[in-house]
């Protein structure tokens, strides 16, 4: 695979550095962070209310 060897991620971090800038990657990071939060709670929200949806359909016998 791609990130076996532990040179494969320093090679990946440093590209990255190159083309964001050290300047940009905190904002970056800083705004993934947010995402995933509102990601994870829309996900347990949806959870939440496909529950509450089988709790209140009749079952057929």
């Amino acid at each position: 695979m791609f990130l076996r060897e532990p040179s494969h991620i320093l090679i990946l971090l440093i590209v990255v550095l190159v083309l964001f800038g050290a300047k940009r990657l905190p904002d970056s990071a800083r705004s993934l962070g947010r995402s995933m939060r509102i990601f994870k709670s829309e996900m347990k929200e949806m959870t939440a209310e496909e529950k509450k949806a089988e709790g209140e359909t009749p079952t057929d016998k």
